[in-house]
């Protein structure tokens, strides 16, 4: 059964500091300074942010070729960029080359090695490979930036690789802070369920799976989630939740192995 992960946003906005200079002498009270806006930009930071944003679209599209051409623009114009070398990581990943995402994933790493969202994705795409002890430190290097946007998938994400280990222990602390941080994130949920699942805690799996109903789409969830949910009613000998859930899996995932297992009443495999 697969586990959940999520992935971060790429940071695509430039930051700008503003220096004020203090006087020595009396002088006349300094205007105040002002916001940073597009127009403080140089030519070469604008094409790159566009090429950026043009390069996300067609990611999310799956339009990958076309992906790699508008990141190939942005590092033609500013070859020193963190963010575009993790963008073609990711898209590496998704067309499974793998030593081609690794190589992009570490030189992004390498220009902005403080990036929490980097450290998340290349951890992302590490545990995804397997490689979860090298994985966990940068999900906690993520964690650990105050100006991070995004902990809750970091920590989700940490505790779902730590699940691949079955380090329960450490997923339990990595899941129960994605929790705390953004209850109503419905990866964060099914990946509790499955942990307590896994422990063969059904009642407290239970109770992340009756979550779900209240903070996903039903179209949203995984045949492998449903298919979870299943399981859990069926040792808790709730026969209507089960159908219930049976009913969803017909729905949306009608052609699933996970389906296909619950014809045959293959609830211990």
């Amino acid at each position: 059964m697969t586990v959940l992960a999520q992935r971060s946003r790429l940071s695509l906005a430039a930051v700008y500091a503003v220096t004020a200079l203090a006087a020595c002498a009396p002088a006349p009270p300094a205007k105040q300074a002002e916001l940073p806006t597009a127009s403080d930009q140089t030519a070469v930071q604008r094409k790159v942010g566009i090429r950026m944003q043009l390069a996300v679209g067609y990611f999310e599209q799956n339009q990958y070729a076309t992906a790699l051409d508008e990141v190939k623009l942005a590092l033609a114009a500013d070859p020193e960029y963190a963010d575009a070398y993790g963008m073609r990581g990711l898209i590496y990943q998704q067309m499974g080359e793998t030593a081609l995402a690794d190589d992009n994933f570490q030189r992004a790493r390498k220009l902005a090695p403080n990036n929490p969202d980097l450290a998340n994705n290349y951890g992302s795409f590490l545990c995804q490979g397997g490689r979860v002890k090298e994985a966990l430190p940068l999900f906690d290097a993520a964690l650990s930036n105050r100006s991070y946007r995004s902990p809750a998938s970091a920590a989700n994400n940490a505790g779902a690789c730590a699940l691949k280990i079955k380090d329960y222990a450490s997923a339990e602390r990595y899941l129960l802070q994605a929790l705390q941080l953004t209850p109503d994130l419905p990866a964060t949920n099914a990946n509790l369920a499955k942990l307590y699942a896994e422990k063969r805690d059904y009642v407290r799996a239970n109770f992340f799976v009756s979550r779900l109903n209240k903070v996903a789409k039903m179209e949203s969830l995984t045949a492998d989630v449903l298919w979870l949910a299943i399981k859990v009613q069926h040792q808790l000998g709730d026969r209507d939740a089960e159908a219930a859930w049976a009913t969803q899996l017909r729905r949306h995932h009608p052609g699933s192995a996970e389906y296909a297992a619950y014809q045959r009443g293959a609830f211990d495999e």
